[in-house]
């Protein structure tokens, strides 16, 4: 049983954090889900409606798994040095640490994606890549792995990494039945990523 520690702020995207819960969650016997936010109770979303992260940075909670979504919050939150510290320490600690869309500016700007390939949402990449100038950022990526670290496109890509993470974990043969139960067509290929051609990137 691997514990994921979702990480949750003010202005978090919804499907960044949801998409990938619902398939992780449909593996309750291996994964435990949590919400965790700098301060317990409400958080609201990008899209407004709230969360309730039942835990706080400041509990000495263990995490196997830490989880890092994107959203217009984290152009606030890359200022934010307590929550940055947090997920600096935490990384460490952890056997995978997973972002969806800007939420690897977060990752980036808390220095764990130093000398690391990773990507982002490509809407954004620029303003990203201004986070971490020493991360080995993929212009074309739906998602990257890199060791522990798996970053991902925007939005909905965070559900593909999140298959891959499930496959790198369980098998391949898992995750097909995940995507499948989910009635999700999962692209296997990290490399397919349009939007980095219609955001001017390749």
């Amino acid at each position: 049983m691997r514990r994921i520690g979702a990480l949750i702020f003010p202005g978090f995207e919804l499907l960044d954090v949801f998409g990938p819960m619902e398939m992780f969650g449909l593996l309750e016997d291996d994964f435990q889900l949590e919400l965790v936010a700098e301060t317990p109770g409400p958080i609201q979303s990008n899209q407004r409606l709230k969360a309730i992260a039942e835990h706080s940075i400041s509990d000495d909670t263990h995490y196997d798994i830490l989880f890092v979504p994107g959203g217009a919050g984290t152009r606030r939150e890359v200022g934010n040095h307590r929550l940055l510290d947090w997920i600096s320490t935490s990384a460490e600690k952890m056997e995978f640490t997973l972002s969806v869309c800007t939420g690897s500016a977060l990752l980036a700007k808390a220095g764990v994606l130093d000398n690391r390939r990773a990507t982002t949402n490509k809407a954004a990449y620029s303003w990203v890549r201004t986070q971490g100038p020493n991360v080995n950022w993929v212009p074309q990526a739906r998602w990257v792995e890199d060791g522990p670290f798996l970053t991902s496109s925007g939005v909905s890509a965070g559900m593909d990494m999140t298959l891959g993470a499930i496959a790198l974990m369980h098998g391949e043969d898992r995750a097909e039945e995940v995507a499948k139960w989910c009635e999700y067509s999962w692209h296997k290929d990290k490399s397919h990523d349009p939007f980095a051609q219609i955001h001017g990137l390749v």
